[in-house]
């Protein structure tokens, strides 16, 4: 054989290695994405101060076992969850919005099945009793001019001692005093940690109680954040906006 054609063959044969690898790495992407870690990003500002606009975040997929909505697409391949596990007072999780069970929505679970769920000047009350909330520093915005706004801060202890932090720009807020809310059986209550800018289960026209199918996965980890309006591809846009100290920050 000719120097030439074995050239030819080398070239052919690394060629074709790298396309068998290529094909092989976006199969096993694909099947992370489907089965383990769906990647989301943070659009509006309701789960200020926990999430900020412009992060993104990976959603374990198993962590509820999975339903049709955990898939692509949302295929009628069977009813209710396999393997299902029950969510927790706490999580902040991912899910389909039950009016039309397409649109993506994340908010932290306070209400379990059978709870009663009320708020009173602000203060989230849990089968008739508050929640307990302590007053920390105040939350620091900055508009897009360099503008400091300071906004009031608390911890919020729920019953099973899980603590987090929520915004409190009023108390005399269109969610900040309602009825109280029995969430039904197969159900639960999601609010936002930005209290007074959430649209979430107290809204029951638009977001309501979210059934336990709807879930798609609970939010695990920060990997990537930036300020501004700059997108995850736009690199050329890291330097003035990308918040380094983001990275990699669990989500509580």
């Amino acid at each position: 054989m000719s120097v030439d054609a074995e050239t030819k063959k080398s070239r052919s044969s690394g060629f074709s290695d790298t396309i068998r690898v290529v094909i092989h790495a976006l199969i096993l992407a694909m099947i992370v994405r489907v089965f383990f870690y769906q990647p989301f990003n943070i659009p509006s500002g309701s789960m200020i101060p926990t999430l900020l606009i412009g992060d993104y975040l990976f959603v374990s997929k198993f962590s509820y076992g999975y339903s049709r909505y955990s898939f692509p697409f949302s295929p009628d391949l069977f009813e209710g969850r396999v393997w299902a596990s029950e969510p927790k007072r706490g999580d902040v999780a991912v899910f389909k919005l039950p009016r039309d069970n397409e649109t993506d929505y994340i908010k932290r679970v306070v209400g379990l099945p059978g709870d009663e769920i009320q708020m009173v000047s602000g203060v989230l009350h849990i089968n008739g009793k508050a929640v307990i909330r302590k007053r920390v520093d105040d939350f620091i915005i900055r508009d897009a001019f360099g503008n400091v706004r300071r906004v009031a801060q608390y911890e919020e202890t729920l019953p099973n001692g899980v603590k987090y932090p929520t915004l409190d720009l009023t108390q005399r807020g269109l969610g900040d005093n309602t009825g109280v809310y029995k969430v039904p059986e197969g159900h639960y209550f999601m609010m936002g940690d930005n209290r007074d800018n959430s649209t979430d289960s107290r809204a029951t026209g638009k977001v309501g109680y979210v059934p336990l199918e709807n879930f798609i996965g609970r939010a695990e980890i920060i990997f990537f954040s930036a300020g501004g309006d700059a997108a995850f591809w736009e690199f050329w846009r890291w330097p003035g906006s990308i918040r380094w100290g983001r990275f990699f920050q669990l989500v509580d």
